[in-house]
């Protein structure tokens, strides 16, 4: 089992900046990919980007790419999101998750383990 603990959402204007953190635990691995998801009130889940901790690889969705961020410190099992250049559309509950496999995907239903979700609420 694997468990993950998101922090660092809240209240930001457009323009600002969030990080969010997760922090994992129980039987993880470096190699297996960590993704951020997000959902907004009536929407279906959506990919944000994607981490493979052992390598540092990333990945992202075309709706954020070159605004948010993804890092890792493997020494403290954390993965981050920093959020630059916030939109109002970025609005949603952000979710960090992990995936029992290798392989990189961007879907929601090929991830196995998730956190309890971070609220990030950006204001105009």
């Amino acid at each position: 089992q694997v468990q993950l603990v998101e922090s660092g959402g809240g209240l930001a204007q457009a323009g600002g900046s969030l990080r969010l953190s997760c922090v994992a635990s129980g039987r993880t691995f470096s190699t297996y990919p960590m993704g951020w998801f997000r959902q907004a009130p009536g929407k279906e889940r959506e990919f944000v980007g994607v981490i493979r901790r052992s390598t540092g690889y990333t990945s992202y969705a075309e709706s954020v790419k070159g605004r948010f961020t993804i890092s890792r410190d493997n020494a403290k099992n954390t993965v981050y999101l920093q959020m630059n250049s916030l939109k109002v559309e970025d609005t949603a509950v952000y979710y960090c998750s992990s995936k029992r496999s290798i392989g990189i995907s961007t879907s929601p239903d090929e991830y196995d383990y998730w956190g309890q979700g971070t609220q990030v609420t950006v204001s105009s």
